[in-house]
């Protein structure tokens, strides 16, 4: 058994506990996820849905949304409730490159600003309309919503192609 007393911890040792628990701490830091790229000034504030991220597997995105409604290869279909499904857009290497989010109605759905980080065009039909290219983060994000007392609104991630 392993006793510690205020005696054995002399000044020496100090300086050795400081490191190791600073050496500690930052590899927790490191095992997390870090900031994410809506924290950085040239990412998009939609960056995410749900945990699922361009450039994620497959396998991961299913694990972050469960069992899509309609699966494939290309594509997968996700209907949450009566007012919001996604879609999630998978490349050649089974990666998730685009994700479309529709939501019926304004209760559940975001604004333009917390997509964007504007806010987006208004046209005369009362309809929103803004998309913007994020090139330092190889991805662009559109916002649209439709005119009418429930409208439909898109909020769309996806991937810059080369």
């Amino acid at each position: 058994m392993l006793r510690v007393s205020a005696r054995s911890l002399t000044l020496p040792l100090l300086p050795l506990l400081a490191v190791t628990l600073l050496a500690f701490a930052a590899t927790g830091a490191r095992a997390q996820d870090g900031p994410p790229p809506a924290a950085d000034k040239d990412g998009p504030p939609f960056h995410d849905y749900k945990g699922v991220r361009i450039g994620m597997t497959t396998e991961e995105a299913r694990k972050k949304l469960g069992n899509p409604s309609d699966k494939g290869d290309a594509q997968d279909f996700y209907s949450f409730n009566d007012k919001e499904s996604a879609q999630l857009y998978y490349d050649g290497d089974h990666k998730v490159f685009a994700i479309a989010v529709t939501y019926l109605g304004t209760s559940s759905a975001p604004e333009p600003k917390s997509i964007l980080g504007a806010d987006a065009d208004k046209k005369d039909d009362g309809s929103l309309y803004k998309m913007i290219r994020f090139p330092k983060a190889g991805c662009w994000v559109s916002y649209t919503r439709t005119t009418g007392d429930s409208p439909m609104i898109i909020v769309t991630l996806q991937k810059l192609q080369p």
